[in-house]
């Protein structure tokens, strides 16, 4: 039988525009919430008459800002899925969320219409922070909220940013022990990077802001290895923690090189040896949906190598590494094609990386130095 598929529904909208975003966002004075629910119904069906006979096993509303959704379009989208496709028993249903008090009246509605995890935009705990970072809640609010959540489903996992202009290794230490106080199965605890095209990357540019050197940005990243593995929540992926078994099974299957659907503006899916992209700006996605009855802007045949090297580049994130056997049958490529065996065998030495059997993985040393191990190691021609 085949393997779970994961999918993603993607909804552009936000309130603002925050300055370190890179993410397809977009602010509109209305939406026309039936227009979007049809179109995302039909973008669904489209990508499910290509991809039959699969069950789904996770499914992750992204946006955007997707708590912003009607919960009952949250509903219909699901009930959709499951006719199309049918639903893996233990289905994982996350949806993406704000802290701030009107999304979080939803959360009742969300849990009702099927969602059964929720990844909370925290960002941060301190009121200069966050709005440094251009965030429209409050730190009460932010603590509100995964109250909340813990109320209403039975997993919820919050996203803190830190690495930040002036931030002392104190006050994150300070920062993190709080956030681990909240006993949630899951953080995801991203460093602040300067993303090409943002208000942050414009001060950047002109001398206004700058982001902790390289030497503190490891320290940092080491005090917090320290503190979530204390904790019980070891980093499965560079930037992802977890209680052991609350893995985010949808990102997993991302870094697993597994089959994934895509559909709303902007989305990206993965099916069957082809990439798969929807139309980005919404008003063009709505068009593309209403002249074809899908909103695709990009489907191409991905190539051996590349589905190889993509495979590679992805699974050396994940602590657990890759299984290069897996690599060979699904790109139908020898081992040799895609990596580089003495410059592995190199990093092995040095105790960067480590393998046993057909599985391959960058140890805790190596994981700071991830960018040059892979351009070591992975081969893409």
């Amino acid at each position: 039988m085949a393997e779970p598929l994961a999918l993603y529904v993607h909804w552009p909208f936000c309130v603002s525009k925050c300055p370190y975003c890179d993410f397809n966002s977009h602010v509109r004075e209305s939406v026309d919430q039936t227009v979007w629910r049809g179109a995302l119904l039909a973008d669904l069906r489209h990508e499910a008459a290509l991809l039959p006979d699969r069950r789904v096993g996770s499914i992750f509303f992204g946006g955007g800002t997707p708590s912003l959704m009607p919960p009952a379009t949250v509903a219909r989208v699901i009930a959709e899925a499951e006719a199309l496709w049918g639903l893996a028993d233990d289905v994982e249903i996350t949806l993406e969320a704000n802290p701030n008090s009107v999304e979080v009246a939803n959360f009742a509605d969300l849990a009702a219409a099927g969602v059964n995890r929720v990844s909370i935009g925290v960002q941060s705990f301190d009121a200069e922070v966050l709005e440094f970072l251009g965030r429209a809640h409050s730190e009460d609010e932010a603590r509100r909220a995964i109250a909340t959540a813990q109320e209403h489903f039975a997993r919820v996992s919050f996203d803190l940013i830190y690495a930040r202009p002036g931030q002392t290794m104190a006050a994150w230490e300070s920062e993190l022990a709080g956030a681990l106080a909240f006993g949630t199965d899951h953080l995801s605890l991203y460093q602040l990077t300067i993303e090409p095209g943002t208000r942050f990357a414009t001060l950047a540019a002109k001398g206004d802001l700058t982001i902790p050197d390289g030497d503190t940005a490891a320290d940092l990243f080491d005090a917090t290895q320290a503190m979530t593995r204390s904790a019980g929540l070891p980093r499965y992926e560079v930037s992802n923690h977890a209680l052991i078994g609350q893995e985010s099974r949808h990102n997993l299957a991302y870094w697993r090189y597994a089959d994934y659907a895509g559909v709303g503006p902007g989305a990206h899916g993965r099916r069957l040896g082809q990439a798969t992209e929807r139309h980005k700006k919404p008003e063009n996605f709505i068009a593309a949906v209403t002249r074809n009855g899908h909103g695709l802007k990009v489907e191409a045949d991905l190539p051996a190598q590349e589905r190889a090297t993509e495979a590679m580049l992805m699974g050396l994130r994940l602590t657990e590494g890759i299984d290069l056997a897996r690599i060979e049958a699904r790109s139908g490529l020898p081992r040799d094609a895609f990596v580089d065996g003495e410059a592995v065998a190199r990093l092995e030495k040095q105790g960067l990386m480590r393998s046993e059997g057909a599985r391959l993985a960058v140890t805790d040393d190596g994981i700071l130095l991830l960018d040059s191990i892979l351009s070591e190691v992975v081969k893409t021609h």
